[in-house]
């Protein structure tokens, strides 16, 4: 995978909330994953949206 679409990945889970020290244990695979879900997202749910993500797969919880 192309490393800008994998850094763009983490810096649009870390805005909408994420923490960095999930992002960090993330393969690249299921951050793009992730990233890719939120960009069809609308703006002001993507917040809510990453920490239902979040909770589904078992991760710790957005803030």
């Amino acid at each position: 995978m192309d490393d800008t679409v994998a850094k763009d990945a983490k810096r649009l889970l870390l805005r909408y909330g994420a923490p960095i020290s999930v992002v960090d244990t993330l393969p690249e695979e299921e951050r793009i994953k992730y990233a890719r879900v939120l960009i069809r997202t609308a703006v002001p749910a993507r917040p809510q949206h990453l920490r239902e993500m979040f909770a589904v797969d078992g991760r710790p919880a957005a803030r």
